[in-house]
């Protein structure tokens, strides 16, 4: 089990996230944020966007970590996955964790690699004991390297595997307990996959194990139908966040207090006006949520 030590140092604007909303940074949007200053609690980025030494994106991305806590969010260790992990990449996960001391740092529970084939997508794992015991010696090795706790973020599924044999909440309790790591609670992914599922998203919720939770997820999802005509949603990040699930989220933070929360808008992403009214909307219900004077980081 991984035990995270204390940061070496601070530099640039404070490193920790505080209980508060932020946004996914797209390249089209940092002039107006910079320009504006925009008042936002962090940024997040994803980690294969800055894998390369230098250039235009780190410069920006440089600029922005001035002022803003920054999360870093990965997409393509493959933590599931069946072969040991890229160690070239994992170097430079590590390195990027270095230069840019994030707040917060976060990966998939899913899989994206196929012997020397990297798929553009979020692959999901069957729920054994196998697939178990390979994804908690993935994470150990990644808190390692890295030297920091990693945050495991839920799916979004349409399918279920008939060799599972637990279920997905007991799955993401035991890695957490084997592994010391956190949970990134995307509630968008539950509303998906329990629709999908034809499961309670509030029994879900009941039952997840809040107090590893160090980071919450919000997006858009894209309606449509399974071949039998039963609602099928797609994970897709290209529109505002739906009226359901601002209800999960804020049933979430009533009861189990705030926590940063990130408004995720991965395509036809929109001007900065409309992605930043998503982030002042969950601002609101964080604001409802503390304690007055509160402010809870993590």
């Amino acid at each position: 089990m991984f035990s995270e030590g204390s940061p070496s140092r601070q530099s640039r604007a404070d490193a920790t996230i505080p209980a508060h909303a932020g946004a996914g940074l797209k390249p089209e949007h940092i002039a107006e944020i910079l320009a504006d200053r925009a008042d936002i609690g962090f940024f997040e980025v994803h980690a294969e966007n800055y894998m390369g030494a230098g250039g235009p994106p780190h410069r920006q991305l440089e600029a922005i970590r001035q002022d803003y806590p920054l999360s870093l969010h990965g997409v393509g260790l493959s933590i599931g996955g069946e072969q040991a992990l890229d160690k070239a990449h994992l170097q430079r996960l590590a390195g990027l964790n270095r230069r840019y001391e994030p707040g917060l740092f976060s990966e998939h529970l899913a899989w994206s690699t196929h012997d020397t084939a990297y798929f553009n997508d979020l692959l999901p794992v069957p729920y054994d004991e196998a697939a178990l015991e390979r994804v908690c010696d993935h994470i150990d090795e990644v808190q390692e390297t890295v030297g920091r706790r990693m945050l495991l973020e839920n799916p979004s599924t349409y399918v279920a595997f008939e060799q599972s044999t637990m279920s997905e909440l007991d799955f993401l309790k035991e890695i957490t307990r084997r592994t010391g790591c956190g949970l990134l609670l995307d509630i968008n992914n539950v509303h998906v996959s329990c629709t999908n599922h034809q499961r309670s998203a509030e029994d879900y919720l009941a039952d997840f194990p809040l107090n590893a939770v160090g980071e919450i997820h919000l997006g858009g999802h894209a309606p449509d139908t399974d071949d039998a005509g039963r609602p099928l949603l797609i994970d897709a990040h290209d529109r505002e966040v739906d009226d359901a699930v601002w209800k999960l989220y804020e049933s979430v933070v009533r009861n189990n207090g705030p926590l940063p929360t990130l408004i995720e808008w991965d395509n036809d992403v929109p001007a900065w006006p409309v992605l930043f009214a998503e982030v002042r909307a969950a601002e609101r219900i964080l604001v409802q949520a503390a304690e007055p004077g509160l402010r809870r980081a993590v």
